[in-house]
């Protein structure tokens, strides 16, 4: 006997599915790393973010994004990326560059950098008329603290504007957003949220074991987890 599937186990959605998703950071993983983490996990991982602005970086891009593609796996790109390419006003050239990729997802955040918020629904607007768009409600700076009913409000607009998933800001740290400083669940924050929002609807950052447990107590196993660390993805 080689599988345990003697035991009573949660159900759990078949790939591609809509709940149960995780999505993992890779802040820069070599193609042989991919390979040993599909290996070893390939049938948890749902999504990959490549972090921050590391596609710039990335000397293998298009190499790294095949194998995950040959892997079943969706690749995101930051949106610390897409934030700055606003910045610069370089929103256009962003989207040739996600095309080119050939992406068909996209990431649409505010965290680092202050985007009106009429702004931001714009670009989510235009965005899913040809990408799966995830936005990113909260602030990447742990001394900002919005108020939950505002928290609330942002992230119904972004789901009525065309978004397939809203995540919940965390950093790649666990320290923001829906967490405090020291990494603990804001829990009345939380509470808030779901009561409002279908829980299906939303993408939980929780980099920390502590905070992924906390939410699959809470949420149960099929609740959507991001920024999971590759190594933590077994755990």
């Amino acid at each position: 006997m080689t599988t345990a599937d003697f035991l009573e186990l949660p159900a759990r959605p078949a790939q591609p599915r809509q709940t149960g998703i995780t999505h993992v950071i890779d802040k820069g993983l070599s193609l042989a790393q991919i390979d040993g983490l599909f290996d070893l996990a390939g049938d948890y991982i749902d999504l990959v973010k490549l972090g921050w602005g590391t596609c710039v970086v990335t000397q293998n891009l298009s190499e790294k994004i095949a194998k995950y593609r040959e892997r079943g796996a969706t690749v995101v790109l930051g949106g610390t990326f897409f934030e700055i390419c606003l910045a610069q006003g370089k929103y256009s050239e962003w989207r040739r560059y996600v095309d080119a990729l050939g992406l068909t997802h996209v990431e649409v955040s505010d965290g680092t950098v202050q985007i009106p918020r009429d702004e931001k629904l714009g670009y989510i607007r235009d965005l899913a008329k040809d990408f799966t768009v995830l936005s990113e409600v909260g602030s990447k700076d742990a001394e900002v603290v919005i108020a939950p009913y505002l928290w609330v409000e942002i992230i119904e607009g972004e789901l009525e504007a065309g978004a397939w998933k809203v995540i919940t800001e965390a950093r790649e740290s666990g320290t923001a957003g829906i967490f405090r400083s020291d990494g603990e669940v804001r829990m009345g924050l939380i509470e808030e949220i779901v009561h409002r929002v279908d829980k299906d609807r939303l993408l939980f950052e929780a980099p920390q074991k502590q905070q992924q447990t906390w939410f699959i107590k809470n949420f149960g196993a099929n609740v959507n987890l991001g920024n999971i660390p590759p190594e933590e993805v077994i755990a």
